[in-house]
């Protein structure tokens, strides 16, 4: 059974930060590599932050030095920690494995920065 479970979005201040969550079932988790995707309204959705499963990580240019992407492979979980939050940042925020290999995403968590 697939699971993609996105957490911890909120309304939050410019500059603010938030922690989100991502609770995957096994099969997909343990052997894959992970990505944290965000789709803004009327964007196309995009790869912020990728980490393998031995935790090499990378990041698009527009969230380098700001977010930091996490795994604990014991309870099948990703992480994001954002710091420094700005109005672009703004979006519905999604994990999946990276490259994507299941047609399938999970509801998603709403980030709402405040200027």
């Amino acid at each position: 059974q697939v699971k993609l479970v996105e957490s911890g979005g909120a309304l939050v201040q410019a500059g603010g930060s938030l922690r989100l969550s991502c609770a995957a079932s096994g099969s997909i988790f343990s052997t894959n590599a992970m990505g944290w995707y965000r789709q803004a309204p009327g964007e196309q959705r995009e790869v912020v932050a990728r980490i393998t499963s031995r935790g090499s990580t990378a990041y698009a240019d527009s969230v380098k030095g700001r977010f930091t992407v996490s795994r604990d492979n014991a309870k099948n979980t990703m992480y994001l920690q954002m710091n420094s939050l700005k109005p672009e940042d703004t979006a519905d925020y999604y994990c999946n494995t990276h490259p994507l290999l299941i047609d399938y995403w999970g509801q998603g968590t709403q980030v709402t920065v405040s200027s």
